[in-house]
This record gives C-alpha cells, sequence and structure tokens, in this order.
C-alpha cells in the first residue's frame, strides 16, 4: 500500500506494489541481438567517459574551464547511462523486468534528474565555447576557475531541484491496475497513462518544466553557436574556417539530437505517440548521446587526442623499461 492521492481529496490508495517493464517484447526473436547491441553501446559509453575523466584529471595541459565542464558531463554520463541501460539489458535478459513502486520513482526521479543536468551543463559548454571563440581577450576573466565551478555547481544543484516535482507528483497518483508499463524504463508518459486519477495538473507540470529546462536551454544553446558560427565566418583563412565549423557542427548536432528527442516526448501536453514510437526515440537520448557525447566532444579535439596518445606513450615507456630491466636481470 502507499500513500493516498489527494487530487481529489478522496483517500484512493494505490494498489500496485509492482510494476512490469515490458521492454521489447514485441521483439522477441531479436531479444539477444538487441542485448548484444545496447551491451557493445553501453561498454564503449562507459570505457570512454572513464578516459575522459582519467585523461582530464591527469594532464594538467586540460585544467581548463572547458575540460571541466567536460569532465562533469562524462561524470554525469556514466550515472545517466547507467540509470536506463543495467535495467534495460535486465529486461533483455529476463523478457520482462518486475520493478518495485519504490525502485520506479527512483529510477523516474534520477532519469529526470540526470537529464535536467545535462541539459544545463550542454548550455553552460555553448556559453563557454561563445566567450572563447567571440570574446578571446576576455574569456580568462569571464571565465575564472570559481565562475567556473560555481556554474557547474548551479547546474548540478538545478537538476537535483527539477527531479523533485515530477517524481512527487507521479508518487502521489494511484495506479490501481494494470501494473505493465509498455516501456523499457519507468518514463513519466506511461505511468500517466497506467494512473487511474487524474493526471491533468501532473500533465501540466511535466509541460511547464520541460518549456522551462528544456525549451530555454536548448534556445541559449542555439543562440551561442549562432554567434560562435558568425564569428567563424569571418575567420580569414578558409582551412582554419573549416575545420571549427566542421567540430562546431558536430557539437550543434548531438545537442540537437538530444534536445530535440526529448522535446518531441515531454514538452506536448495531452498528445500521446504510440508506444513502440517512444521507445525508438528513448533510445536516442537514454543510449545514443551518451555514447556520441565523448566521441564528438574529446575526439575531434587536437588537445585530448595530443593528451591521450601522450598517456600511451608514457604508459608504454614505462613498460618498456620495465622489459628492459627484466632482461638485464637476467
Amino acid at each position: 500500500m502507499f500513500p493516498p492521492s489527494t487530487g481529489n481529496g478522496v483517500q484512493n490508495v494505490s494498489t500496485v506494489a509492482e510494476f512490469e517493464l515490458l521492454g521489447f517484447q514485441n521483439l522477441l526473436e531479436w531479444q539477444n541481438l538487441l542485448f548484444a547491441i545496447f551491451l557493445f553501446i553501453y561498454s564503449l559509453t562507459l570505457t570512454g567517459n572513464v578516459v575522459i575523466i582519467a585523461v582530464v584529471i591527469q594532464d594538467q595541459r586540460l585544467h581548463s574551464p572547458m575540460y571541466t565542464f567536460l569532465k562533469h558531463l562524462s561524470f554525469l554520463e556514466i550515472w545517466y547511462t547507467s540509470t536506463i541501460v543495467s535495467l534495460l539489458l535486465a529486461n533483455l535478459l529476463s523478457w520482462g523486468q518486475a520493478i518495485s513502486f519504490p525502485a520506479c520513482m527512483a529510477q523516474l526521479y534520477f532519469f529526470v534528474f540526470f537529464g535536467a543536468t545535462e541539459c544545463f551543463l550542454l548550455a553552460t559548454m555553448a556559453y563557454d565555447r561563445y566567450l572563447a571563440i567571440c570574446s578571446p581577450l576576455h574569456y580568462s576573466f569571464l571565465m575564472k576557475p570559481e565562475i567556473c565551478t560555481k556554474l557547474v555547481a548551479v547546474s548540478w544543484v538545478a537538476g537535483v531541484g527539477t527531479g523533485f516535482l515530477p517524481s512527487l507528483m507521479i508518487s502521489r497518483l494511484d495506479f490501481c491496475g494494470p501494473n505493465q508499463i509498455n516501456h523499457f524504463f519507468c518514463d513519466l508518459p506511461p505511468l500517466m497513462q497506467l494512473s487511474c486519477s487524474s493526471v491533468y495538473m501532473t500533465e501540466m507540470v511535466v509541460f511547464i518544466l520541460s518549456i522551462i529546462v528544456l525549451c530555454v536551454c536548448f534556445f541559449l544553446t542555439l543562440v551561442s553557436y549562432v554567434f560562435i558560427v558568425s564569428s567563424i565566418l569571418r575567420i580569414p583563412f578558409v582551412s582554419g574556417r573549416m575545420k571549427t565549423f566542421s567540430t562546431c557542427s558536430s557539437h550543434l548536432a548531438v545537442v540537437t539530437i538530444y534536445y530535440g528527442t526529448m522535446i518531441s516526448m515531454y514538452a506536448r501536453p495531452h498528445a500521446h505517440l504510440s508506444p513502440e514510437i517512444n521507445k525508438i526515440i528513448s533510445v536516442f537520448y537514454t543510449v545514443v548521446t551518451p555514447l556520441l557525447n565523448p566521441v564528438i566532444y574529446s575526439l575531434r579535439n587536437k588537445d585530448f587526442k595530443e593528451a591521450i596518445l601522450k598517456g600511451m606513450r608514457r604508459k608504454c615507456g614505462i613498460y618498456g623499461v620495465r622489459v628492459k630491466g627484466s632482461f638485464l636481470i637476467r
């Protein structure tokens, strides 16, 4: 039994003690292949983001605001994708996964928390790039280490706060059955569809939060890149202009995929897509973008690639000395 809903003044106690995540049960013959694909992507995502964090911490040249933001984004992506994909993999192995009501609400909270924090971090990173490219002479003053730390802290704190209200409102709804969630994680739309109480206020709160977090952050990011592109077009050398534009366009493409899919899911009140379309869209912002972010933001960066090569040469040098020493001992 769970806390009663207070939306209509009558105590209606929820009778659902757990939910069943259906996942991709409509693709039973593809379960093993899907498990292998998602496990491979998940492994690459974890490896890529862990490498970014380790390289940024170890290389003194990367101790700048840009890489500080990137380090926090990578740390965030590890937990964000693990919140969803770990349960998805278990679901694919068992062909359906039961999840208790508290665990479902916890997953929902952390999903909203990490998702909102990523929006704030991406907007902050776009602003950082705007300052670096459009105001290079004032960059060191406008993006001091203490300012960078405050921006990161605000992003995390704002994400923590954003996750509370939707999760609290969903937990106060009545769920009388059925208990099958036609999705691979505890997401807002399918949970509201299962509720046997009025979800109007919950839908409106989710819609307003989506506008504030998703649309505003996306707009600020786009504005930053508009100024960045206009500044790039003034670069006199064609080769330098094309290289910078290629990097920025890659950043913008990943950001557009993330924001676009999220906005299509949550910034649309009283509109419901089919469950299968919802799953496909959700895969993009829970599985694909956490993999693309480390690739786009780091491996296409010259300084970062040099730091990786330097670290590899250092490791190989130490190993070579050890091997040589072992032969000398013999």
